[in-house]
């Protein structure tokens, strides 16, 4: 590496500028179980997040992910890891619900320029997954692109395309065939010196694979497709930073055949519905008996499509599920750092109103 080391990681102006005393600035190139690789100007560390971060962290959203700009308290001795002791503001963050509970957030990928949201075009198609990630796209501060994956084994293309431009809306769709030489130029002709673009979608899109092409090498595994369901297997197990010859950064991400929505934009993700909505008779309109309902006329005369309004009214119903839930598990999070527990706060609580009553 050169001195220009974090400037090829895409190091913005304003994160360059927060210098702290006796810290190092890195990026977080990639996220294990408990440790960080985080490339600094002169090398790549391994660290571990401080005693007082963990204290102050209330959720897994609090803590460092791939992407993110972090200070680090450097080792005395090369072996040892680093310190993470402060993360720098975020600029983008793509979310997703927690593994293993019910409504905390757990960061993807941070700092992204665009989010590729890629879609195979053979049997693992899936409209209503798209609008999915289109909601939690817009919802994450950066730029959604729509990727086609596997356009040689289409089941109907022009259909296909023109389905999945009515969802994408103003987002950017490309079209990718990876069996052939010049098949992933139009990818290659989107990525910017200097930005960070994060591959997100199922697995078995082909994300490995066109990263590899971008890279010029086969730097990451790739898996088949299983014949009964045209999933494909895992085979990205962890979150990357990996520079682009040429310039730009992307990010690998682990394939997820369902995608929890935790925080999401269902209302810019369905700007088409919103528009109708403007039209409807009543302000309040519900959108199922009321009279004079724009929806339900655009449903009727085939300008919407039933399934579209349906996957709209679940992300709806989803997106207000998880944030009554998140709110409760925040507050949770907060009595037990505090009180250790929440029974621990009530006793507490008691005994110093008791004081106070004996006070007076």
């Amino acid at each position: 590496m050169n001195s220009n080391t974090l400037m090829q990681y895409g190091l913005p102006a304003d994160i360059a500028a927060m210098n702290s005393t006796g810290l190092t600035l890195g990026r977080v190139a990639q996220q294990g179980r408990n440790l960080y690789s985080v490339q600094t100007e002169d090398v790549r560390v391994q660290a571990q997040v401080s005693g007082r971060y963990r204290n102050i962290a209330f959720g897994p959203k609090d803590y460092p992910a791939v992407g993110d700009w972090v200070q680090v308290r450097m080792p005395d001795n090369p072996g040892d890891n680093g310190i993470i002791e402060r993360l720098l503001p975020r600029s983008s963050q793509f979310t997703r619900k927690a593994a293993g509970t019910t409504s905390n957030l757990q960061v993807v990928a941070a700092n992204v320029d665009a989010l590729f949201l890629c879609m195979a075009m053979d049997g693992n198609f899936n409209l209503r997954r798209l609008e999915r990630y289109m909601a939690v796209a817009k919802d994450s501060g950066t730029t959604p692109v729509v990727v086609l994956t596997k356009a040689d084994l289409a089941t109907d293309f022009a259909q296909q395309v023109e389905d999945v431009a009515a969802i994408a809306g103003d987002a950017t769709v490309l079209i990718c065939d990876a069996t052939r030489a010049d098949g992933w130029q139009e990818l290659q002709s989107a990525i910017e010196p200097g930005k960070t673009y994060a591959f997100l979608g199922s697995s078995g899109v082909g994300k490995s694979t066109l990263i590899n092409r971008l890279l010029g090498s086969d730097e990451l595994a790739t898996g088949g497709i299983r014949e009964d369901d045209a999933h494909g297997r895992h085979t990205t197990t962890s979150r990357q930073l990996l520079l682009v010859p040429g310039g730009g950064i992307v990010i690998d991400t682990p394939g997820m055949r369902e995608l929890a929505i935790a925080q999401a934009d269902v209302d810019g993700a369905f700007a088409d519905i919103l528009a109708l909505a403007a039209n409807c008779r009543f302000n309040d309109c519900s959108h199922t008996v009321e009279p004079g309902c724009a929806v339900q006329a655009a449903i009727a005369d085939g300008t919407l499509a039933p399934a579209r309004f349906s996957s709209y009214q679940q992300l709806q119903a989803e997106g207000a599920a998880n944030t009554q839930l998140r709110g409760r598990a925040r507050e949770h999070a907060k009595i037990e750092k505090m009180f250790g527990s929440k029974k621990n706060m009530v006793t507490i609580m008691r005994a110093d109103k008791s004081k106070s009553k004996r006070k007076h």
